[in-house]
């Protein structure tokens, strides 16, 4: 019995990570549409950006906020996961 409830234990995980993963990449395909519009929009139209954000600095604010809308909500799906998971578990043994 101790067997199955490790496997079962094992496969909520990877389905905890998976769901986290997923969530996570659709968060920052938004984030960097989101954030490419202004940057693009601001380079062209405010002269201080003009002047002093290239194209790898405009890359790095766009794909630094999408890197970080990934891990963020990657690890927010995964703990809501995890506790719902615990809050299952608890509620069957009661």
């Amino acid at each position: 019995m101790g067997h199955s409830n490790e496997t079962h234990n094992t496969i909520t995980a990877q389905n905890c990570v998976q769901a986290g993963a997923i969530a996570g990449f659709k968060a920052a395909c938004v984030t960097c549409v989101v954030s490419a519009i202004p940057t693009l929009a601001a380079v062209r139209t405010i002269p201080w950006a003009k002047a002093n954000l290239n194209y790898t600095g405009q890359a790095l604010i766009i794909s630094g906020a999408s890197i970080a809308a990934y891990f963020i909500t990657a690890d927010k799906t995964i703990l809501e996961a995890t506790r719902k998971n615990a809050d299952a578990r608890y509620d069957r043994r009661s």
